[in-house]
């Protein structure tokens, strides 16, 4: 259903979706006015309680199966306004403005403006229009966010100029200016913010757009607004996405003297609540027999520390170092995509929205842990050259984790090659660390790296390598070999083991890029750690740094690592297939 498409939006993926902004923890009375509020994604209810919404979404339904599939100007129009909008939408280069150009299938376009003609639409060859009753006839490509102009001689019933403006959106019409004022007071955050619901014929500037520049809504390529409620010396903007029929966030500024305020935009506000509440400081999370405490860094990703199962300490810490990208095996170019905060960050890639705690479930639906999830998003994915990366950590109930790294695509190539760098130091002061030689456990008595491919000896329960402390007890370690269900083909995955030195920074803090992009060896980076003279490590705290390899395939019905823009009622719409990798720490007990 198109209410569907409606609250979910740009953000929908058909195979693996994006998810909503976090819904954040509820601010106090004195967090309301900095940083601001995301919003959460609205619901088919939610919507279903604005009538003029649900009735919008029925008529863009209508109007995408019409003939032609535009959605007319909701207003009372005079006879000759409604005459110059009907030529003016049959006309054949209107219609192929308003289409697919690949396909040919209708793009969700609508009339948002009808007026007589001035003297300063005229352009040349256009002038003989001024002696008649010509109008312009405003319309808005939803899908491509653009704005088409034609100009109708209502006389000769003739289109006589049409002009399409990319990144340019018409006036909006009173019609969605009320919408927009609907929505903002009737969202809980808005209500929240101001201590009660307001009415709509409260909000102020409800149809500016000039506000709203570099926000995600534009970044998506959306059509948004922001009705803004006064209150004393403050204002709260409530930036609302008309393209989806949802509010997407509310910040308060302060008006001054002068009554004028900072701008205010959705892509400010999500990077200063995301700063704010999950890179300044760290985020206390306790999940059943599970505890640690997280904060997104600099450059190096999700991070947690301090993580303990039942009381017993189990990482010291975790984090995504760098992303290595390479799109040719021979000439040895890409990039090393750093992820991490959107403010006062050497990340390439930012965080989209913050952390993300969900329920982990069994094959047979019961409840088996958590996942604690974080999105780093380019502005323009899935387009060309841009990048979506997922972090995610997963704590089961039976004391297994994972740490997991995803591409989601699209990138600058379809013959690219991934390798996260995965820094994992695990908790304890005397661990010991082996591999499965093909008959029994064999310990590294120094720092070492080794290969985890297709054909290398795993033990009969199928682990690789092994992690144990002083009394036997601690962790196999269960490389991603396509088991995982999430649809990863395998990591053939580098592991390297370091002496983790207290005092002496060999990743511990943040990092910058660790390794080149293109190396198809061993050198990803943490063998600097090793290199020229390994130190022992038997008995000794651990780091395991772990760099998995995936390449990307966009063949029809076979894609990974790979995004495309797909058309979905008459929007385009992001399909990803995604990739994961990381290794799974099974518990080792002894006692």
């Amino acid at each position: 259903m198109l209410i569907g498409a409606l609250a979910i939006g740009l953000v929908a993926c058909a195979v693996d979706p994006l998810p909503s902004p976090a819904v954040l923890p509820t601010p106090t009375a004195n967090a309301t006015a900095d940083p601001g509020v995301l919003a959460s994604r609205a619901t088919p209810a939610d919507l279903a309680a604005i009538p003029a919404l649900a009735t919008r979404v029925a008529r863009i339904e209508t109007a995408l199966n019409a003939v032609p599939p535009v959605l007319l100007l909701d207003e009372p129009l005079a006879e000759l306004q409604a005459l110059a909008q009907d030529i003016a939408v049959r006309d054949p280069r209107v219609l192929a403005l308003v289409s697919d150009p690949d396909t040919g299938q209708p793009l969700r376009a609508e009339v948002l403006g009808i007026r007589r003609a001035r003297a300063g639409d005229l352009a040349d060859g256009t002038e003989g229009c001024g002696q008649a009753a010509c109008y312009r006839v405003e319309l808005y490509n939803h899908a491509a966010n653009a704005a088409v102009v034609a100009l109708v001689d209502v006389a000769r019933s003739a289109v006589v100029a049409v002009d399409e403006y990319p990144g340019m959106q018409p006036d909006v019409p009173p019609h969605l200016v009320a919408l927009a004022g609907q929505i903002a007071a009737g969202a809980p955050e808005v209500a929240e913010a101001l201590g009660a619901r307001p009415s709509p014929s409260e909000a102020t500037m409800a149809g500016s757009k000039t506000a709203l520049n570099e926000t995600r809504c534009e970044r998506s390529r959306h059509l948004c607004v922001a009705p803004t409620f006064l209150r004393g010396d403050r204002a709260l903007w409530a930036i609302v996405d008309l393209t989806d029929g949802l509010l997407v966030g509310t910040r308060w500024t302060s008006l001054g003297k002068s009554g004028a305020g900072p701008v205010v935009t959705e892509h400010r506000l999500e990077d200063e609540v995301v700063s704010a509440r999950y890179c300044e400081r760290e985020t206390d999370l306790v999940r059943g027999d599970w505890a640690l405490h997280y904060i997104l860094t600099s450059s190096d990703g999700l991070r947690v520390a301090g993580v303990r199962f039942a009381g017993a300490p189990v990482l010291d810490d975790a984090k995504l170092v760098d992303w290595h990208v390479s799109y040719s095996g021979t000439d040895a170019f890409g990039y090393s995509d750093a992820v991490g905060c959107p403010t006062f960050s050497q990340a390439a890639v930012v965080a989209h929205g913050g952390p993300v705690v969900e329920d982990l479930h069994g094959a047979d639906g019961a409840p088996a842990g958590f996942a604690l999830t974080q999105d780093f998003v380019g502005d323009e994915w899935p387009a060309e050259c841009h990048y979506f990366y997922r972090q995610r950590y997963e704590f089961y109930d039976d004391g297994r984790f994972r740490v997991v790294a995803g591409n989601h695509g699209r990138g600058c190539g379809t013959e690219g090659t991934y390798r996260p760098v995965l820094r994992i130091a695990l908790a304890g002061e005397h661990n010991t660390f082996a591999s499965w030689d093909g008959e029994v456990w064999e310990d590294w008595p120094e720092e070492d790296y080794a290969r985890q491919g297709e054909g290398e000896p795993t033990s009969p329960e199928g682990h690789a390598f092994r992690v144990t402390d002083s009394a036997g007890d601690g962790y196999f370690v269960e490389p991603d070999r396509g088991q995982f269900g999430d649809g990863g083909r395998g990591d053939d995955a580098l592991l390297y083991v370091t002496l983790h030195k207290p005092g002496v920074d060999e990743g511990q803090a943040d990092l910058i890029t660790i390794g080149p992009c293109c190396n198809i060896d061993h050198r990803q980076g943490p063998e600097r750690f090793i290199e020229p003279h390994p130190e022992p490590i038997a008995a000794r705290p651990l780091v395991l740094w772990y760099v998995a390899r995936l390449e990307n395939d966009d063949t029809p019905g076979s894609q990974y690592c790979w995004a495309e823009s797909v058309l979905e009622n008459g929007l385009y719409v992001p399909r990803a297939y995604p990739c994961y990798a990381g290794p799974m720490f099974v518990p080792i007990r002894r006692r």
